[in-house]
């Protein structure tokens, strides 16, 4: 298993940004394709972003496209998620998470590895 920690939330206003960051530990950061999630109240968590292992693969929700971009320093074992343009509805604890699954997973149930999240508040 593999231990996630998210950092980088905060209050921003519309139009402005935030890039968040996901620190592992434990089991080789490299070997596991990495997702963010988010999940506002009320609502179930969805998919914002994932990226394969060596980073040069990545695929988006279609509401962050063109906004976000994820990625990822192996050596530093860090996941980052540059959000730029932010909108009010943005606002959401964001996660990260770790994946074995092959290919560029979107579900939360093909993620074994979960953080603590991180709290990302756009102001209008």
């Amino acid at each position: 298993q593999v231990q996630l920690v998210e950092s980088g939330g905060g209050l921003v206003q519309a139009g402005g940004s935030l890039r968040l960051s996901c620190a592992a530990s434990g089991r080789t950061f490299s070997t596991y394709r990495m997702g963010w999630f988010r999940q506002a109240p009320g609502k179930e968590r969805e998919f914002v972003a994932t990226i394969n292992r060596s980073g040069n693969n990545q695929y988006y929700a279609d509401s962050v496209k063109g906004r976000f971009t994820i990625s990822r320093d192996n050596p530093k074992s860090t996941l980052y998620l540059q959000m730029n343009s932010l909108k009010p509805e943005d606002s959401a604890v964001y996660y990260c998470a770790a994946s074995s699954i092959y290919g560029l997973p979107t579900t939360t149930s093909e993620y074994a590895s979960w953080g603590l999240g991180t709290q990302v508040t756009v102001s209008s």
